[in-house]
């Protein structure tokens, strides 16, 4: 269901039921984990998320372990970050 590199890959699903009585299926939020970035990057005025990540971790799509290594739930909450905490590869 989930590409590998994603978040939600290893994560598992549950049934809730809606109000009007339909079934649905989710998927539970990942915990996010405190790691130790490997140094910081400077960002450069308009850089994304997804840039610093593939230039760092080789995976634009792993911007979200960006949002991990800086304590951010989400990727907007980063806009006002002048620096950027990398995370070790892996």
């Amino acid at each position: 269901m989930f590409d590998p590199g994603s978040r939600y890959f290893a994560m598992t699903t549950y049934t809730a039921t809606r109000g009007d009585g339909r079934e649905v299926t989710a998927v539970r939020l990942p915990l996010s984990f405190a790691v130790q970035p490997m140094g910081y990057h400077r960002r450069l005025f308009g850089q994304r998320l997804d840039h610093i990540a593939q230039l760092y971790l080789n995976d634009a799509t792993a911007f979200w372990r960006l949002c991990d290594a800086n304590g951010s739930v989400v990727p907007d909450a980063l806009a006002a970050h002048d620096l950027i905490g990398i995370p070790p590869k892996g």
